[in-house]
């Protein structure tokens, strides 16, 4: 009489030596067909979820990986989504990369991020690579590449420029601050506060820059008749501080409030000012712009205009998303931004 035999004992799944698991020894080792194992690995419906479960943990355990290069053949996509950075230092750019990045993941596709340097070279080098690796689709966080090479690559794959271009490019969207706005909320709060004699300093002569250094000049000159406006920069931006904490020191007519550019501006002048021996906002109050994380780190804390950086990147892949899917039309959109009031401003000590 034959007995029953019992079931053998389950045999850890290991790795073949010399070389990466596949999808067949995944198969094997978990006793299922190959189109399971393609069905768990991909969470797709015709496997129970007892047998996904399974197959997975023995993928885990083999060290499988699936290979998205070749499933990208396959679907003729590769899931990508690259992010051209000017600056990855400045945390404005951070944020507006967390939005996108957001947005990204709702949408089960993976970011590829490639750092400008503060280089146009680069960038343009960089925006080339981002191609080669079969990117569906870039964000570009800057106005720095130039408008031949946006219509270039726009040519072969879907491009949204995050910033204020020099000109509009045919086929590129682009998502950007109202420039003027914030100038007109940093100069009004200021002169709500008693100040006449108030300075802009600036760093740049890129588009977004000089809308809002255009700006400041035009409301002073509606809000303060007869003042001209000061405006230092954006060349030898150093020296333009240094002439600021000069005059302070020196000069009775002597600005009491300054309007920077962006926040890193604002926070080397406070710097300035405090190795000086000037005190913030007793002797100068100071407006930054971008409302980045550096604001809340300054002692005292920078008022600054924010730009809704995360909504700005969330948008920006939600227009990539929109040409990805077949849009033609080119979109432009402006965000109004908003002034965040903190301790560095208040009333002139002098009037």
């Amino acid at each position: 009489m034959t007995g029953l035999r019992s079931a053998p004992e389950k045999v850890p799944a290991r790795r073949r030596s010399g070389r990466a698991p596949t999808i067949h020894d995944v198969a094997l080792a978990a006793g299922v067909s190959k189109s399971a194992v393609s069905l768990a690995i991909r969470n797709q419906r015709g496997v129970s979820e007892a047998t996904r479960e399974h197959i997975l943990s023995v993928a885990q355990e083999l060290g499988y990986r699936s290979n998205v290069w070749a499933r990208s053949l396959v679907q003729g996509r590769t899931g990508l989504v690259g992010v051209l950075l000017q600056d990855l230092g400045n945390s404005y750019h951070r944020d507006l990369t967390f939005g996108v990045e957001d947005t990204a993941v709702e949408n089960d596709l993976r970011l590829v991020i490639a750092h400008g340097r503060r280089d146009p070279h680069r960038m343009q080098a960089e925006l080339d690579s981002l191609l080669a690796l079969g990117v569906e689709g870039v964000v570009i966080v800057s106005s720095w590449v130039p408008p031949q090479s946006l219509e270039r690559i726009g040519r072969r794959v879907p491009l949204v420029v995050v910033g204020r271009l020099p000109e509009r490019v045919s086929g590129i969207d682009t998502v950007a601050n109202h420039d003027e706005l914030g100038a007109k909320l940093a100069v009004e709060h200021l002169v709500s506060l008693g100040h006449t004699r108030i300075a802009h300093l600036t760093g740049s002569s890129r588009p977004a820059a000089m809308h809002r250094r255009q700006a400041f000049s035009e409301i002073v000159r509606n809000l303060l008749p007869g003042i001209e406006p000061q405006i230092e920069g954006p060349e030898h931006l150093d020296a333009a501080i240094k002439y600021l904490i000069f005059q302070l020191q020196e000069e009775a007519s002597a600005p009491t409030a300054v309007f920077t550019q962006n926040d890193r501006i604002a926070a080397d002048l406070v710097g300035a000012c405090l190795d000086a021996g000037l005190r913030i906002p007793e002797q100068l109050s100071v407006v930054g712009y971008d409302n980045s994380s550096v604001c809340r780190m300054l002692r005292p804390q920078l008022t600054s205009v924010d730009q809704p950086r995360t909504e700005m990147g969330r948008m920006a892949l939600e227009m990539l998303l929109e040409r990805i899917g077949g849009r033609i039309e080119d979109r432009h959109i402006t965000i109004a931004p908003s002034l965040e009031v903190r301790a560095s401003t208040a009333a002139p000590r002098n009037g």
